[in-house]
């Protein structure tokens, strides 16, 4: 296997740069540019020479072996000043080199995995927690990478196997005096397996969503000032405002940190009747991301008015308090009053919302247990029949188990690890 080299911070000047390397050349090289008394495992301040001994830099070197690193292979690190020219000159001395060369994106990642350092989930949770945003997005990504759904699906898989064995012994050994109806300890663990499941499967689409942001919709008539408000919550001009109705035809994405949360604010079109061809298209688009929207801000004095079907959780305010003399439950976008209070309902339906999510994240996660969970109903419609189809219900209970492990990694992904590790930095 070659050995990997990439600059594991991000491109651009900083006060330290650190540059990564694994596979069987990661000490050797690490020696051969920092000195041949190295520590196998260990921290050492040295000087840095390429292979003709000129001076690179003065820097730390971690040296991790096998298999007590993050890829399970030998591992070094040089954490070096952060300058371009510093970290290209170290880069280049190693491209020079025989036997190295350039990781790709998520490589080494992709080797913790091959080597059995992480699941498929705990990758996923790393590539997460890379990605997070928000204080929820790194909770999340958090409790993903130490394993909590790896650890729950072992669990679900070890009562299964514990299931089919007793149907098999059965099967096997019908002929001799082995208790024939297992059939009450098999359902009682199908039943642990199949509620746990169902409460991750109805958690996953709350849990995605954490991960990918919330969507929530300013909707309500042209003029009402949706585009004003949505200004004031992003605290820039996200969006055009002026006094000529319907001057928003498309719909403005502005994605925020909403008390932790991550959200995706949506201006819309004013809903209204009209003639004007490119308006009624904004007006048709503006209703159907309502529609799609987690969460909807009727903005209007008249919700029925708009057409879009009021929702549980979705709030109502009233638009312009700036000129109202009875300003209870109105907001301003001008002058910002009712802002602190809206923010605050949002995020409150929202957290309420999230206290539902699973630890389970993605679509991947959720086909997964779909189709064990399916696999368990018709076992429990095949132990209805008796001993007699116990070898039909044993290959069911077989599926779902397939199911538990491709969920994590161990069957059936090979295809789905390219588009994963394509999303990952070079250096990770």
């Amino acid at each position: 296997m070659d050995t990997i080299f990439a600059l594991a911070t991000a491109q651009g000047k900083a006060g330290v740069a650190v540059i990564r390397l694994s596979g069987p050349r990661a000490y050797q090289t690490a020696c051969l540019l920092a000195g041949p008394d190295l520590p196998s495992r260990g921290l050492s301040v040295r000087q840095l020479k390429d292979a003709q001994g000129a001076r690179l830099d003065d820097g730390v070197v971690l040296t991790f072996a096998a298999p007590a690193s993050f890829t399970g292979e030998d591992v070094a690190e040089f954490q070096i000043h952060g300058s371009l020219a510093t970290t290209e000159a170290v880069l280049r001395c190693l491209g020079d080199l025989n036997g190295l060369r350039l990781a790709e994106p998520g490589e080494f990642t992709r080797r913790a995995l091959e080597n059995g350092k992480m699941s498929l989930p705990q990758v996923e949770g790393l590539a997460d927690l890379i990605d997070a945003e928000t204080e929820a997005q790194r909770k999340q990504a958090q409790a993903v990478l130490n394993g909590a759904l790896g650890r729950l699906a072992e669990g679900w898989r070890a009562k299964l196997i514990r299931a089919a064995a007793l149907l098999e012994a059965v099967i096997d050994f019908a002929d001799e005096e082995v208790p024939t109806d297992v059939s009450p300890e098999v359902r009682a663990l199908l039943a642990d397996v199949r509620a746990d499941l169902e409460r991750e499967i109805a958690g996953v689409r709350i849990a995605e969503r954490i991960r990918t942001g919330f969507e929530v919709a300013i909707i309500g008539p042209p003029n009402a000032g949706k585009s004003t408000l949505l200004n004031m919550l992003a605290g820039r001009e996200a969006a055009l405002t002026s006094e000529v109705a319907g001057t928003t035809r498309d719909v403005i994405e502005v994605r925020m940190d909403l008390r932790g949360l991550p959200v995706t604010l949506l201006d819309t079109a004013g809903l209204r009747e009209t003639g004007d061809l490119v308006e009624g298209m904004g007006i048709a688009l503006a209703r159907r991301r309502a529609d799609q929207a987690d969460l909807r801000v009727f903005l209007t004095e008249d919700v029925i008015a708009t057409g879009v079907v009021l929702q549980p959780g979705d709030l109502h305010v009233l638009p312009k308090a700036d000129q109202r003399t009875d300003t209870a439950n109105a907001i301003s976008g001008v002058t910002g009053q009712g802002v602190d209070q809206l923010v605050q309902r949002i995020s409150g339906v929202l957290t309420t919302r999230s206290a539902s999510a699973g630890i389970a994240t993605r679509e991947r996660h959720r086909v997964a247990m779909r189709t064990a969970l399916d696999a368990l109903d018709r076992t429990g419609t095949v132990l209805e029949s008796g001993p007699d189809l116990y070898d039909i219900a044993a290959e069911e209970l077989r599926t779902a188990i397939r199911a538990l492990e491709s969920l994590v990694g161990r069957i059936g992904v090979e295809t789905l690890l390219d588009e994963i590790f394509a999303s990952f930095c070079l250096g990770k």
